[in-house]
């Protein structure tokens, strides 16, 4: 997949966004969205679902990877990926077991977008948020 279009990227944080609103998140009221590009050009959404036991919660990043291979099958590659979450003025990137998520499914590059301070708009490179990431070698 080439460069992404500053359409593309909109359209991206926008189905975060609107899937942040559909997070369940009873317990911390911190809803989280996330929509991944695959390489096809199809996209997948996914929200923060939380659990009254914590760890098991699952992330939006998560939930939206798990539905595309549900969808798609296990050989997707993540071309680029949006975090939203309902208050814009909160910087919002991937937790370090997202990141991990991500690059097992990560195009290279895989591009992340986000709020960062302030909810000023951030973007990085999972290399770049990733720098010694796990790789098994079989």
């Amino acid at each position: 997949m080439s460069a992404l279009s500053q359409d593309q990227i909109a359209d991206l944080v926008s189905a975060a966004k609107t899937a942040a609103d559909r997070a369940y998140a009873p317990y911390s009221s911190f809803q989280v969205g996330a929509a991944i590009l695959l390489t096809t050009g199809e996209s997948v959404t996914g929200c923060n679902v939380e659990n009254a036991s914590y760890r098991l919660t699952t992330c939006a990043e998560q939930t939206a990877i798990v539905r595309a291979v549900a969808q798609l099958g296990p050989q997707i590659k993540i071309a680029a990926i949006a975090i939203a979450n309902i208050d814009p003025t909160v910087a919002c990137m991937p937790c370090g077991a997202c990141r991990q998520t991500i690059l097992e499914f990560a195009a290279d590059p895989c591009h992340i977008f986000y709020p960062g301070e302030n909810g000023k708009a951030s973007n990085a490179t999972l290399d770049q948020l990733l720098p010694a990431s796990f790789h098994f070698k079989k």
